[in-house]
């Protein structure tokens, strides 16, 4: 991924490019509605480590080839494995959640561009982002335990966080089905879109969040995320220090300097 027009390592499984500060990384098997098994968890995983790497990276949108953003996993692939479906599933999931606690902690501002279904590990991997735009025909689903199966994905624990424990009790034990209206009314996802008009909202918001101060937002993405497990005396002293920081960076003093002579800033990332 040194340019963008050379042809990534996971182009079997992912679609990866960078261009212009944007990162866009694809879900490709739509053949399967982009469902996790263990080759693409492994994809995913070293993927995102590579795309952390990498200093060109000022956003990162996540998508879905074909018709779903992503089915959760495949339970066509773990019924096949019979009993080793125990031994499959801890690999898997060892890559998955590794991928997850990387973009929780990821270089850059994230986005999800949501259509069709997200059930499953495909929210928690919608929801890891910070902004998720979801077209009008996108449906969002729990789906384990209709299977007999318990939550991964960081899904029992970004879903109370999002919409309480009420209602993620009932997206988990239910199965309710959610649109992308109601998603957007509890509070899970950042706005919808038409359908066709997905594609190019989300470019929108990538180049806007590209041309910003990219260590300023991913500051701010961990202030606002670390404040769901800690004290008001813990934040307001991770604020100072986060705030104090800024102003030693060249974007942070470039928006105050752009502030005082009244222009528009440019930020280089820094």
């Amino acid at each position: 991924m040194s340019a963008a027009s050379e042809p990534s390592p996971f182009d079997d499984l992912l679609r990866v490019r960078v261009e212009a500060g944007v990162a866009w990384l694809t879900l490709n098997r739509p053949q399967a509605a982009n469902t996790i098994d263990a080759p693409m968890a492994a994809a995913l995983r070293a993927a995102i480590a590579e795309l952390n790497e990498d200093v060109r990276v000022r956003v990162l949108v996540l998508s879905g080839e074909g018709k779903m953003f992503c089915a959760g996993g495949d339970l066509q692939r773990f019924a096949k494995e019979g009993g080793n479906a125990p031994a499959y599933i801890a690999g898997l999931i060892q890559d998955l959640h590794a991928c997850l606690a990387m973009l929780e902690n990821f270089r850059a501002p994230i986005i999800a561009a949501v259509h069709g279904a997200a059930a499953g590990a495909g929210i928690g991997l919608a929801l890891t982002a910070d902004i998720v735009v979801a077209a009008e025909n996108s449906r969002f689903v729990m789906a384990y335990t209709r299977s007999g199966l318990t939550p991964d994905g960081g899904t029992s624990w970004i879903l109370p966080h999002l919409v309480g424990l009420r209602r993620a009790l009932e997206l988990t034990l239910l199965n309710r089905t959610l649109t992308a209206a109601e998603a957007l009314a509890f509070g899970m996802i950042t706005e919808v879109t038409p359908d066709g008009a997905l594609d190019s909202r989300v470019a929108e918001l990538a180049r806007e969040l590209a041309r910003g101060p990219t260590r300023a937002y991913v500051t701010a993405r961990r202030l606002l995320r670390q404040a769901h497990h800690s004290d008001y005396a813990s934040q307001l002293h991770a604020e100072a220090a986060a705030i104090v920081n800024s102003f030693e960076t060249k974007d942070g003093l470039e928006g105050v300097r752009a502030f005082r002579e009244r222009r528009t800033p440019s930020f280089d990332g820094d």
